[in-house]
C-alpha cells in the first residue's frame, strides 16, 4: 500500500552580513513534515559569493551559526529549552524572523510522498543552485 502525500512546510535560511543593505545570500533550508515525523536542516556556505556581498566578513562565524540551526533540528541540542522542543517547536523557532545574520526567509508549504526526496530537491534548486 502507498503512503499519501503529506504536507510539508518549509523556509530558507538567508545570510544577510549586512542587515542595512538588505541583500542576502541562500544558505540553507529546513523542512518539516508533521506526519512523517520528519525535520531536517542543511546548510552550505559560498565563501566567494558572501565576501562579494560583504568584503571583510568572517564566514567561519557565520558557518558556526549555520551548523547550530543543523544541529537544533537534528536534535542534538542536548541542554537548555532547545533539548526538550518537539520537531513542530523547533521548526517554527528556527523560522521566527529575527535580525542576525543568519535570517529564515518566508515559509512555504507544499505536499510530498518523500520529504527527503522533497528536501534534497529544494536544497538542491535553492541554495545550490544546481
Amino acid at each position: 500500500m502507498t503512503r499519501s502525500r503529506s504536507a510539508f512546510a518549509y523556509a530558507v535560511l538567508r545570510v544577510v552580513p549586512d542587515i542595512e543593505r538588505e541583500e542576502f545570500l541562500n544558505a540553507g533550508l529546513v523542512l518539516f513534515c508533521r506526519e512523517r515525523r520528519f525535520l531536517r536542516a542543511s546548510t552550505s556556505l559560498d565563501d566567494d559569493r558572501l565576501t562579494g556581498l560583504q568584503p571583510g566578513v568572517d564566514p567561519d562565524a557565520i558557518r558556526d551559526q549555520l551548523r547550530l540551526v543543523e544541529r537544533i533540528a537534528s536534535g542534538e541540542i542536548e541542554r537548555g529549552p532547545l533539548a526538550t522542543m518537539s520537531q513542530s517547536e523547533r521548526f517554527h523557532w528556527l523560522t521566527t524572523p529575527r535580525s542576525t545574520a543568519v535570517q529564515p526567509g518566508p515559509i512555504h508549504g507544499g505536499m510530498s510522498d518523500d520529504p527527503a526526496a522533497t528536501f534534497g530537491h529544494l536544497f538542491a534548486t535553492l541554495v545550490r543552485r544546481a
